[in-house]
């Protein structure tokens, strides 16, 4: 899955550790690395967040604004994903080569966000058949150190959960409505991200299974598992990734393993 550059005898060494459920830096199969979580970092949006998870880095940044309704939803918001694979963060990404995953990552979002409970998007409109939020969610990868699409659903969600969107007052005339945000910084309404959900990656290594791969495991994987996971245990977006294939007892297997971390700390 990644392009770590490995020799078979560095793969034989992963395989085994993974065999003995003692990885390569001391984790066993269904241990995360150590992880970093900031918010309110970026002064220029509504809401950020940044993730470390070991030399994986991403930052995310929300901006809030005020747009026409979807006339096929005029009463729900709206929430968009962009992708900026630095090519700071791999020389994989040199050129085009981060479009292809930053498009996989965002579909991956949206499949995951579109999920009925997910958001509460009818709390974004602001005036039913006109006006509504559009959240445009910014994620930019500063380095790829492997399990990239669990790294980045966790920044988004901290993002969201950070999210401060300014107050709406709303005055009639005889032109309609006109609508006012305030620009007071302490006047806002902050949107509930308890039913979105977090990616969680599962790997199968040989005829095992990890979490959180490093860049160097994902080389040794055939395939991976990926679910969108609510704290509540509800699954809104499954993807299956890489050449090998999955049986049924895999695939169980698998998410089970994947509803042991619907709780992250601070998540």
């Amino acid at each position: 899955m990644g392009d770590a550059g490995l020799s078979e005898a560095e793969k034989t060494f992963i395989l085994h550790s993974v065999q003995d459920d003692f990885r390569e830096d001391g984790r066993g199969n269904e241990d995360f690395r150590h992880m970093e979580l900031e918010t309110s970092l970026i002064s220029n949006t509504n809401g950020s967040a940044r993730v470390r998870l070991a030399n994986t880095d991403v930052l995310v940044g929300v901006k809030v604004q005020l747009t026409p309704v979807d006339p096929e939803r005029p009463e729900v918001g709206r929430l968009e994903f962009f992708i900026d694979c630095s090519a700071n963060a791999t020389p994989a990404f040199e050129g085009r080569g981060g479009e292809e995953l930053g498009s996989e990552i965002s579909a991956m979002l949206t499949r995951a966000y579109a999920f009925p409970g997910a958001v509460d998007f009818h709390s974004l409109c602001v005036l039913p058949g006109q006006q509504c939020w559009l959240l445009y969610v910014d994620v930019l990868l500063l380095e790829c150190g492997g399990n990239l699409f669990d790294a980045v659903s966790i920044a988004v969600k901290a993002a969201l959960f950070n999210l401060k969107i300014p107050n709406v007052t709303m005055t009639k005339d005889e032109g309609g409505v006109e609508l006012d945000l305030s620009d007071d910084p302490f006047d806002f309404k902050r949107l509930d991200v308890s039913g979105a959900p977090i990616i969680i990656t599962v790997n199968k290594i040989g005829h095992y299974h990890v979490v959180d791969a490093s860049e160097k495991e994902e080389e040794c994987s055939l395939a991976r598992l990926m679910l969108g996971v609510t704290e509540k245990g509800t699954i809104t977006a499954m993807r299956k990734e890489g050449s090998g294939s999955l049986d049924p007892n895999s695939i169980s297997d698998m998410m089970e393993v994947n509803t042991r971390f619907l709780c992250l700390p601070g998540i």
